[in-house]
């Protein structure tokens, strides 16, 4: 793994701009589009209050295969030639998405969005996240390994290269199972607790 650090930390700094322009996209909104979201938002809060929700099951099922959609994608992305700018929009996508939600809740609820927003999205991305950013830096250096090997001819064996990409996705996807299962088992309470506590505020920006 000390052999891609340097890719470690561009794709980690892509995806710290991907939540940066998260923030900026909401900015680029009209008053009238986030006066939408925010009643969307609130109604929502509204909805995980009253306790209408999937069962424990359902959301851990639902939410690993989201992950698993994204390893798998970024798995194929590595093995031809032309995935590595596809790995690296997916990981500035991820980074606008989780950008984008953190503004909302700060617009809508101020420092107790701040909170609410640790309370809700950080556990389970703290695990998801860095998860990601391996699996598509082994992704990307197996398909710049690829080019070298095929393209420019250079010799090297191919297959215990893509044994150790795909082991790795593996060791990634029960990581990812692991933020499933946070979001599954414990996010919901942590929701259920901290959004009566939520109220609406002139926010931050």
């Amino acid at each position: 793994m000390k052999v891609h650090m340097n890719l470690y930390v561009f794709v980690a700094v892509l995806f710290v701009v991907g939540g940066v322009f998260g923030v900026i996209l909401l900015h680029a909104l009209t008053l009238e589009q986030q006066q939408d979201l925010s009643d969307e938002l609130s109604g929502y809060m509204r909805y995980m209050n009253i306790g209408i929700d999937a069962s424990e099951k359902e959301v851990f099922w639902d939410r690993f295969l989201v992950h698993m959609k994204w390893l798998v994608l970024i798995w194929l992305l590595g093995v031809t030639v032309v995935g590595i700018p596809g790995i690296l929009a997916l990981n500035f996508l991820k980074g606008t998405l989780i950008g984008f939600a953190l503004a909302v809740l700060v617009q809508q609820y101020g420092w107790k969005g701040v909170v609410f927003a640790f309370l809700a999205l950080a556990p389970q991305n703290m695990i998801a996240v860095p998860a990601l950013i391996v699996a598509s830096a082994f992704s990307i250096a197996f398909g710049i390994y690829l080019v070298k090997n095929r393209l420019l001819q250079q010799r090297g064996e191919l297959l215990p290269q893509l044994g150790t990409l795909t082991s790795m996705a593996i060791m990634m996807l029960l990581l990812l199972a692991g933020a499933a299962c946070v979001e599954a088992y414990l996010s919901p309470s942590v929701i259920g607790w901290a959004i009566p506590y939520l109220s609406p505020s002139d926010g931050m920006f």
